[in-house]
């Protein structure tokens, strides 16, 4: 089969398109046939070498959207549609780069869609991340919201999330350039806040901060928090993967509260609330653009059932 192998660490040029043998199936493990995949910035730090627990040869890829081609695990079919994400893929074992993944059963994942192939393929990671953080930062009517590297996959699918849950809540969005305010607009931000050599232009405070950028600007992101704020670090768009001398009592002496996305440990029971998630948008979105092509029709759906209540009462 073809893969991208990456026989040692360095810049673009190490990605190489070879042919590998097809993995054999093991006990406890699923083979599937990759449809696609995200590239997501873990696999550049991967690629670079940075990523201290992984051994070269690895083909990388953290998530795939594939069919299953052959397994043991007995509520699978062949040919079934699966997705797969993290859990240590496409670094203590082979990834999504390939033709063919080998994969744990636990870490295979069946979904039925109908959405086209190329709009799943973008989904898993972008939008497990996303929800996760989502749900961490526990936002309420009334927060002032931030997202920082707002432009970035997760960041616009942060933005959709949250408006469609909370459409009046306040949401800004940092990014290096405001050549891209309009469309953060339209990805649903209220405003767009300059981001220069990782300190934000604006003397604004928020409830609740996304942060992607991670440790190389979290000490700004203190500063933009307000009191008893919640950050939430997932992202290391920054290209810093520690904070120095990292002091909890004097930076997050405003009682702010800091959390992350610790992405293998929650992903089963995550990934199953953010599918149901997504089927309920779906669903929200379609029903709503059949009451704007059936205004006649829904008047009168609307009338039957006022008589019904009418009559039960």
């Amino acid at each position: 089969m073809k893969a991208v192998l990456v026989k040692e660490a360095g810049g673009p040029e190490v990605l190489q398109v070879v042919e590998v043998p097809k993995p054999t199936v093991k006990e406890g493990w699923t083979l599937v046939k990759v449809q696609g995949f995200g590239i997501n910035h873990s696999e550049i730090f991967t690629r670079q070498g940075l990523s201290p627990s992984v051994q070269f040869p690895r083909i990388l890829g953290i998530e795939c959207v594939g069919l299953v081609e052959e397994t043991n695990r007995p509520d699978l079919q062949i040919g079934q549609q699966v997705i797969s994400i993290m859990g240590e893929m496409g670094r203590a074992f082979d990834g999504g780069y390939a033709e063919y993944v080998l994969l744990p059963d636990e870490q295979v994942y069946p979904v039925r869609t109908k959405l086209a192939l190329e709009s799943l393929i973008a989904l898993p990671e972008t939008y497990y991340t996303a929800f996760g953080s989502y749900i961490n930062l526990k936002i309420e009517e009334g927060d002032r919201v931030l997202v920082r590297a707002a432009t970035s996959g997760v960041g616009i699918t942060f933005a959709k999330l949250l408006k469609g849950q909370f459409p009046n809540v306040y949401l800004a969005g940092s990014s290096r350039s405001l050549g891209k305010e309009e469309q953060l607009k339209e990805a649903g931000f209220d405003q767009v806040i300059l981001d220069k050599d990782g300190v934000l232009q604006t003397e604004e405070q928020f409830d609740k901060v996304l942060d992607l950028v991670g440790p190389s600007a979290i000490l700004d992101t203190f500063a933009r928090t307000a009191d008893g704020g919640i950050i939430c670090s997932c992202g290391l768009l920054g290209g810093q993967w520690t904070i120095p001398d990292f002091d909890p009592i004097e930076m997050l002496y405003r009682n702010l509260y800091l959390t992350t996305l610790l992405q293998v440990m929650c992903l089963k029971t995550s990934f199953k609330l953010w599918w149901t998630l997504w089927s309920v948008i779906r669903w929200m979105y379609d029903l709503k653009k059949y009451f704007l092509l059936n205004k006649s029709r829904t008047r009168m759906l609307i009338w039957k059932v006022a008589n019904l209540l009418a009559r039960l009462s």
